[in-house]
């Protein structure tokens, strides 16, 4: 149970610019490994029409309605599904432990969220050089956002999420470091992103969701 010992255990409870917590080495050794040793598409080798941001699905920088599908996965977006989960061992164990009522049940507690009926979405990121993220606010129907840094190339520490007052005053950069990470649960007054920063090769993390929309991961 390395994710809720991390968060009983090796987190910081912060206020500002808005309530998040930042967490220390939530995954295993194995898991870690796991989520670097994915291949994941280039968009810029496979021809796309690609500025440098992440998700394709309409995200603007405002608190929006939901989409339903989560987003479109495009090949150099990875989710764990039932389909692939052989292939992560290690991430289906982490799914269990988010699947377990002591997990998900302290997270609600600390969120003021009810998670008994949601699901669970993991997708594994690879940013490559050009990467940015303009601020904006996770869609209502993410209960928790989560995303925790692996770092497999000792990229620099500055390239973590940048945290945004309502102002869109950048407030603070969680540090990008091996098996660290934060959440928090999407509000109106909940702005992050990254802004253009130079990444050598690449910024890899894994983000952590419970959703209220289906996926194969049912609490």
């Amino acid at each position: 149970m390395e994710f809720l010992k991390s968060i009983r255990d090796r987190s910081q409870h912060y206020q500002v610019p808005f309530e998040h917590w930042e967490f220390q080495q939530p995954l295993t050794d194995a898991c870690v490994d796991e989520i670097n040793r994915r291949q994941i598409e280039n968009p810029k080798e496979l021809g796309m029409n690609y500025d440098g941001t992440r998700a394709i699905d309409g995200g603007e920088g405002f608190f929006r309605d939901g989409i339903v599908s989560g987003g479109q996965a495009l090949p150099y977006r990875c989710f764990v599904q039932a389909s692939n989960s052989k292939d992560y061992p290690h991430m289906v164990n982490l799914i269990n432990e988010l699947k377990s009522k002591d997990t998900y049940g302290y997270i609600g507690e600390l969120l003021k969220k009810d998670l008994t009926n949601s699901y669970i979405r993991i997708e594994i990121i690879c940013d490559r050089p050009g990467f940015w993220l303009k601020p904006h606010c996770d869609i209502k129907e993410k209960l928790l956002s989560c995303l925790v840094f692996t770092n497999p190339y000792y990229e620099a520490e500055y390239l973590g999420t940048d945290l945004y007052d309502k102002n869109l005053n950048k407030v603070k950069t969680i540090p990008y470091k091996n098996n660290s990470g934060y959440f928090f649960s999407s509000n109106e007054n909940s702005w992050h992103g990254c802004e253009k920063k130079v990444i050598k090769i690449e910024r890899r993390a894994v983000q952590i969701n419970y959703v209220t929309f289906k996926t194969d991961w049912k609490v």
